[in-house]
């Protein structure tokens, strides 16, 4: 894995929230929330035990980042591939919007936290749509953190439609071909008005994007760990933030240092 390659005194010296504060903290951080079923298979339990207990650790960092002074945390919560998965499964994956959302909306509202939803969300059951849809409204008024909650979210099907619109309005005349732009494309975007990703973490193992925000990640830090996500600590946040703080971002230009 990658995040293994690190340096010795990285891993085995713990980081403070201290230490972190002592630097510039991402603006934006992304999370591939993955490991929720294997960790319940462990633990001899059903995957819906895992996803549940997942949902705790989303309270938990989303309070962290907050303290933290991040500005906006995105969470791949469902993809548009998830539907593949068992009904049964599905069914309780949608019913954990409204589930997190009603014991922990007063504490987002009370915390400045602004609820984000991207995805083709017209495709939710509809008391998941409502519960997002009420989190979204009664914190539309805030000003803090913004919680991005990716839902039935797949980047190619974000692409693909942010493509055609932008033909249909060339055919409508209201777009010239040489008025596209990357910064166009980015408008035409779910994620228009947010910066991107400045760091991606991804939970579990796994090294791959899985179809998540391919055009807003192009320099985005990636960071992986084993650590499965209802395991995933605020410890292990800052170590991924540490990591992103070492780091030379260069954009494509000559380092700095």
């Amino acid at each position: 894995m990658f995040n293994k390659m690190r340096k010795t005194k990285e891993k085995d010296v713990p980081v403070t929230k201290e230490e972190v504060l002592r630097h510039p903290v991402p603006n934006h951080v992304a999370i591939i929330m993955d490991g929720n079923g294997r960790w319940a298979k462990k633990r001899a339990l059903p995957r819906a035990a895992g996803h549940y207990e997942g949902m705790q650790v989303v309270r938990k960092i989303t309070r962290f980042a907050n303290e933290l002074g991040i500005q906006i945390l995105s969470l791949y919560a469902f993809s548009t591939e998830n539907w593949k998965r068992p009904k049964s499964e599905v069914d309780y994956l949608m019913k954990l919007p409204e589930q997190f959302l009603t014991t922990f909306l007063p504490e987002l509202v009370a915390e400045n936290v602004k609820v984000q939803v991207i995805g083709h969300t017209e495709a939710l059951p509809d008391h998941t749509r409502r519960a997002v849809e009420k989190a979204v409204e009664e914190t539309s008024g805030n000003t803090g953190l913004v919680l991005n909650f990716a839902l039935n979210y797949g980047s190619r099907a974000e692409i693909t439609a942010a493509v055609k619109q932008i033909a249909k309005d060339v055919e409508r005349g209201m777009l010239a071909p040489e008025d596209i732009t990357e910064p166009l494309i980015s408008s035409y975007l779910m994620t228009s008005g947010l910066a991107d990703p400045d760091l991606l973490i991804r939970t579990s193992g796994e090294i791959r994007l899985s179809n998540f925000m391919l055009w807003q990640l192009a320099y985005t830090e990636l960071w992986f760990t084993d650590v499965l996500w209802p395991d995933f600590t605020e410890q292990h946040f800052l170590e991924a933030i540490a990591a992103y703080q070492r780091r030379d971002r260069r954009f494509g230009g000559v380092s700095a240092r």
